[in-house]
């Protein structure tokens, strides 16, 4: 098999020692990386009240990206549809759409408020990103795609004809089944092939060791996390020193089956090995660690592990210090 497509899920993850706005910056730095090195897409999560994470407010964050970068497809996964009105959002990705046509995803996840009512929503929102819907209606719409982690959402997304991705880090084992529940209804529906991406979590790094300290963070974090203890992720020097109690060793090993983590080449083959399990060409890679840096060189070991086609004639460094020169941005 060939290598899939690598994309990026961004979280917009917190450390201990940094701060939100330093995270939201972050990402934006780490979207205009992920286009030089060559990723398809960059989508940026939704999430409230949680220390870990900083992204809020997903479609502003998906618009900045937008404005710096010029060939990467950038969107949501997801805007948590439940919270807000269909109409709102197609009018805010048709405006998105508008500006950077042919480049924007609208990803919908179905968290956040009661899901008795989410496939009318979603229903809804297709039909008013099409023609006769909301003003402004882009030239080329926004290309959806339904997020989740099980069977229904896969049934639901074949049925209604969007594209679907699955959620590998919060269900390791129910991808298989639930693509191929979502190429036949999608078929059934449309007539025509589904293909679908897998979100994977991912850590990689130099050596296995240095990728196992990025791990061992991102775990204890999970562990807390699940045991009511939401907090930023852990740096490495507090992961270092932390005892671990029973109940987070226990939860730490459950997470620990759905993150890929180790040396570029163990991790090129461990996503190969997931991609071809799937059947999908695409793999949508998320990473958490304290440290920006860190998360940057871990998607920039994948791209050279995967071949990723990198922007010609200028190092990614240099590129990134003149984009900011140039658009003296100050978010």
């Amino acid at each position: 098999m060939t290598n899939p497509r690598l994309s990026v899920l961004d979280q917009t993850p917190v450390g201990e020692d940094h701060t939100p706005d330093q995270a939201v910056r972050a990402s934006v730095d780490l979207a205009v990386a992920a286009e030089d090195l060559g990723y398809t897409r960059y989508w940026v999560a939704e999430h409230h009240g949680s220390p870990g994470f900083g992204g809020s407010a997903p479609e502003i964050l998906a618009g900045a990206v937008l404005a710096h970068t010029s060939r990467m497809r950038v969107g949501t996964g997801g805007v948590l549809l439940p919270r807000y009105d269909p109409a709102k959002v197609a009018e805010v990705f048709g405006v998105l759409a508008s500006l950077h046509p042919g480049r924007v995803d609208l990803g919908i996840g179905r968290a956040g408020g009661p899901a008795r009512d989410f496939p009318q929503r979603l229903a809804d929102l297709r039909a008013l990103l099409g023609e006769g819907g909301v003003v402004p209606h882009a030239p080329v719409p926004p290309q959806m795609w339904l997020l989740g982690a099980g069977r229904e959402s896969a049934r639901l997304a074949g049925r209604l004809g969007t594209e679907f991705a699955f959620g590998h880090f919060f269900s390791p084992t129910g991808g298989p089944a639930a693509f191929e529940d979502y190429r036949a209804a999608f078929s059934a529906a449309t007539g025509h092939r589904a293909g679908g991406a897998l979100a994977v979590r991912v850590v990689t790094a130099d050596s296995a060791g240095r990728a196992e300290e990025l791990a061992q963070s991102l775990l204890l974090w999970r562990a807390r996390k699940d045991l009511g203890q939401d907090r930023p992720l852990p740096s490495y020097e507090t992961t270092r020193r932390h005892r671990w109690t029973g109940a987070e060793l226990e939860r730490a090993k459950v997470h620990r089956t759905a993150l890929v983590s180790g040396a570029p080449e163990q991790v090129h083959a461990a996503l190969t090995a997931l991609a071809g399990t799937h059947g999908v060409d695409e793999l949508i890679i998320n990473t958490l660690t304290p440290d920006p840096a860190d998360r940057q060189r871990s998607y920039e070991l994948l791209a050279e592990a995967f071949g990723l086609p990198r922007l010609k004639g200028q190092t990614i460094d240099g590129l990134a210090y003149e984009r900011r020169l140039a658009r003296k941005i100050n978010l």
